[in-house]
C-alpha cells in the first residue's frame, strides 16, 4: 500500500520547560509512538502529551524558535 493513501502530519507538542517538540505521524498518538522510538524515557516524560498543535510543513519556519 502506498504511503500517499495514509496522510501524515506535523505536530508540535508542548514540553514542561516551555519549549515545543516536533513530531510526525498519521495522528498525535502515532507521532508520539514514533518519538518514543528515538527518545529516552526521560525525554518522553518531558512531553505534555495532550497539548499540541497540528502544523503544515509550509509553516514550520514560524515555529523553529520554539523548538527545544
Amino acid at each position: 500500500m502506498s504511503s500517499f493513501s495514509n496522510p501524515h502530519y506535523m505536530y508540535l507538542f508542548d514540553l514542561k520547560n516551555g519549549k515545543k517538540k516536533l513530531a510526525y505521524g498519521q495522528s498525535p498518538e502515532d507521532a508520539l509512538d514514533i518519538l518514543g522510538l528515538r527518545l529516552t524515557d526521560e525525554e518522553m516524560g518531558e512531553i505534555v502529551k495532550d497539548k499540541f498543535i497540528k502544523i503544515s510543513q509550509r509553516h514550520l519556519q514560524e515555529y523553529v524558535h520554539l523548538l527545544g
